[in-house]
Order: C-alpha cells, then sequence, then structure tokens
C-alpha cells in the first residue's frame, strides 16, 4: 500500500523591483524625478577637470566642492581660464578631462540637462544685453521666452488651459519676484523701466542680468567679472546682492579678480584660484607667484576670445 506524502505549500516569492509605486495603476510605472527639475540649489563637484584649446590648455587639474546654495568665486590673474572655467560648469563648454557633477547631473554626459537648470546672469560676449532696449522690454521678452520654451511640456499644457488673465498673473509674479531677488527697483531708474540698457550704471546692470536669469528660475547662476571696475563700496553690494541669492537656495559661480574674505549672513563660500602653471586650486593653496609675461597674458586671451567666440555662436 502506498501512502501519499502532503505535498508542501509553495513559499510566496518577492516581487522584482520595476520601479513602480504599489499606488500607482497597474501597468504605469512612475518615473525617477528629473534632477533637473528638482527644488533648491546645485551642488558642484569636480575632479580633476581641464579643458585643451587649439593652443594648448585653457584650465587644467581643477577641483571644486560646493553644497547647494554656495558662492563659488573663481578668481586669478585675467587669461588663466576663468571664464572658461565658469562656462564648461554650466555645459556651455565641453571638458578635454576630468568629471564633473552639477546638481547630480554629469557633466560629460548630460550637458544638455545641465544646461536647463544653470543660467547665466552676465557672461559679456554670450549674453550681452541690448544696449537700444530698454529694462522692460528685456524683462518682458525675457518672460515670454520662459513661458514658450523654458517649461516642460506638461507644465507648458497647464499653463496654457488657464484663462489669459491666469497667465499675465502668473507672468506678473515671475516677474516681480526675480525684481526682488535682484534687489532691483525700477522706480530709482532714471526713467523707470523704459530706462535704455545704455543708461544703467554697472550694478544696476548687474542687477538687471541677475534679474534675467532668475526668471527662468535656475537652480545655479553663473556672473562673470562681478567685481570689474567697481569701487569698493559698489564690491560690496555686488557680493551682497549674490550672497542673498545664495542665500535664498540657488548656487552661484562668479568670476572676480579677488574674492571677498566672506559674505553676509554666513552664506558659504567656495574660493577657487585659477593658475596658468597649475591649473586651478583652492585659496589656501595657493602660493605667490609673479606676475605673468606679456606674450603669454596675450596669448592665453586669445584663447579665450576664441572660446567665447565659439560658444556665442553654439
Amino acid at each position: 500500500m502506498t501512502r501519499h506524502q502532503p505535498e508542501p505549500e509553495p513559499q510566496p516569492q518577492p516581487e522584482p523591483d520595476t520601479g513602480r509605486d504599489p499606488a500607482a495603476p497597474a501597468g504605469r510605472a512612475t518615473p525617477a524625478p528629473d534632477p533637473a527639475e528638482l527644488p533648491g540649489g546645485a551642488a558642484v563637484e569636480a575632479e580633476g577637470i581641464g579643458l585643451k584649446g587649439p593652443r594648448g590648455w585653457v584650465f587644467r587639474e581643477v577641483t571644486v566642492e560646493a553644497a547647494p546654495g554656495s558662492v563659488v568665486a573663481l578668481t586669478g590673474a585675467s587669461g588663466t581660464g576663468r571664464t572658461c572655467l565658469l562656462l564648461a560648469l554650466t555645459g556651455r563648454m565641453k571638458l578635454t578631462e576630468g568629471e564633473a557633477r552639477i546638481g547630480g547631473l554629469r557633466l560629460r554626459k548630460q550637458a544638455a540637462a545641465i544646461r536647463r537648470t544653470a543660467a547665466l546672469a552676465h557672461v559679456p560676449g554670450v549674453d550681452d544685453l541690448e544696449p537700444s532696449l530698454t529694462v522692460g522690454e528685456h524683462l518682458r521678452e525675457r518672460v515670454l521666452l520662459q513661458r514658450r520654451y523654458g517649461t516642460a511640456p506638461l507644465a507648458a499644457l497647464k499653463a496654457a488651459l488657464r484663462s489669459p488673465r491666469q497667465r499675465r498673473a502668473d507672468a506678473r509674479r515671475v516677474h516681480d519676484e526675480a525684481l526682488a531677488a535682484a534687489r532691483l527697483d525700477l522706480a530709482t531708474l532714471p526713467k523707470g523701466p523704459r530706462t535704455a540698457v545704455r543708461d544703467l550704471e554697472r550694478l544696476e546692470r548687474l542687477r538687471l542680468c541677475v534679474a534675467l536669469a532668475l526668471i527662468g528660475r535656475p537652480r545655479l547662476i553663473a556672473v562673470d567679472d562681478v567685481d570689474l571696475k567697481l569701487s569698493a563700496p559698489l564690491r560690496e553690494e555686488a557680493w551682497a546682492l549674490l550672497a542673498s541669492v545664495a542665500a535664498s537656495g540657488v548656487t552661484v559661480l562668479a568670476v572676480c579678480g579677488e574674492a571677498p574674505a566672506g559674505l553676509p549672513g554666513d552664506v558659504p563660500l567656495v574660493v577657487v584660484v585659477t593658475d596658468r602653471a597649475t591649473g586651478a586650486r583652492t585659496a589656501e593653496d595657493a602660493p605667490a607667484e609673479p606676475a605673468p609675461k606679456a606674450d603669454d597674458t596675450d596669448e592665453t586671451e586669445k584663447e579665450t576670445a576664441d572660446a567665447l567666440a565659439e560658444t556665442g555662436r553654439a
């Protein structure tokens, strides 16, 4: 007589991880968040990056580590690749060596996504203002461009479904928030919003550039020649402006001739000193070096001019 053994009960198997939210409807996966769409500032992490041009290395062996909401001061002598480093960290120039991450995005492979989240606030030769246009015209143009090209498809569709009055109110709110963050009071200008850009003082022009960049609500903004042709009191105002922007959560990259000792409000400050011989290093490790020869400076300035022209055409 054959005795039948009871069959063992089947053990439950763990479900494979499909990346789908259990509460979401079946068959529809929840996409991972895009780092470019995340709120807050963008962390800057670079190690051993370099850029080589037709006449040699523009900068090399650059290491940067900055938390979100910091001010990164790129300082050094003229012709040491400060502007090219600024453009490379915002995805506008292609690196030759090294690797960097901007807000979690890999600079070499996700440069287009970085350009969507990093705005140029003031880079002469790349995003120059139109001298004949007024301040109000620049602001209205940037709001319209942001609404048409600077929003995600779903957000653009939702905006199109709003009434014209709601769209105007949204544009006005973005406009006013950017002006407040840039500390630009239109009432103090000679002709208010009808003031031509050519009639602006240098600090007022910097404030306008920062306001235009903030209209796109970036996670990082880049400013070139922050302290160029500014007196000591105006330099303090310029750095206070950038510190207030960083305090709001936006990371700031700033090229300057001389970095400040500190920023108001205990805003984190990271200083990177560019040098023709050694690329770049932190301010604490940079010894005093003799001034570069005139021939070397002229050659480096030619390299920078060629690179800026190439970026402007792009």
